[in-house]
């Protein structure tokens, strides 16, 4: 389940993410209207938590723009704004809920929940898969052909990253960044990377089975039946 969390105070976007990464989302983070507008027009998300108050491009605009742009992706907005008219207002927009500051953790998880029932997408985004390979994020258990595979928490959050971008090629500044959370790349990251990959590899690609994981030389990994 992949969300985006348009925020543009720092300490309460680290809080979000921790939160909704412990329970098991995967946690875009966006600072600004246009870094949120970017991402929701070319990445694939199963919804946005936008905030309102956002430097430039606020996020009704963002909103608005979005809708415009035949952007469908379901959008809960958070605001202090507790006015009837500013929920109006969004919900005008094509807000799916609106929450405002400051709330109760459980109550947003609450509200993820409903909105993403309502879409339809909760059971098809909690199982991912590839050939015999099958991934139950509820549950965070793992089978290969039928059979239990093991994993540290490490390795399936990079496996969850894989099978969510199969078939196509995840450089390996794109694992630093999003899966050990390293902005700035360098040799022992690199050699971690490497460790787990190997490590992870030696788990799903048993003896007899098909390569799944494969390594794009100087670039980086792609997961799935062929190589990219």
């Amino acid at each position: 389940m992949r969300i985006l969390v348009v925020e543009d105070e720092y300490k309460v976007a680290e809080a979000l993410r921790q939160g909704l990464e412990g329970e098991h989302y995967d946690v875009v983070l966006a600072e600004t209207g246009e870094d949120a507008f970017y991402r929701a027009t070319t990445e694939r998300f199963d919804m946005i938590l936008l905030d309102v108050m956002l430097p430039g491009r606020d996020g009704m605009e963002v909103l608005g723009t979005l809708r415009d742009r035949g952007v469908r992706t379901p959008v809960l907005l958070v605001t202090a704004r507790d006015a009837i008219e500013d929920r109006v207002a969004g919900l005008d927009r094509g807000a799916d809920d609106y929450l405002v500051k400051p709330f109760a953790f459980e109550e947003l998880l609450a509200r993820i929940r409903a909105l993403l029932r309502r879409q339809g997408r909760t059971e098809d985004a909690l199982k991912l898969s590839v050939s015999d390979l099958h991934m139950d994020l509820l549950t965070r258990k793992v089978d290969r052909a039928g059979q239990a595979v093991e994993l540290t928490a490490r390795e399936f959050e990079l496996l969850e990253y894989l099978l969510r971008r199969q078939g196509r090629t995840v450089h390996r500044e794109t694992l630093a960044r999003d899966v050990w959370k390293v902005t700035e790349r360098a040799t022992p990251i690199d050699n971690v990377i490497d460790v787990h990959i190997a490590r992870l590899r030696r788990k799903i690609d048993r003896s007899g089975a098909a390569k799944l994981i494969h390594t794009v030389r100087g670039v980086g990994f792609s997961l799935g039946l062929e190589a990219p």
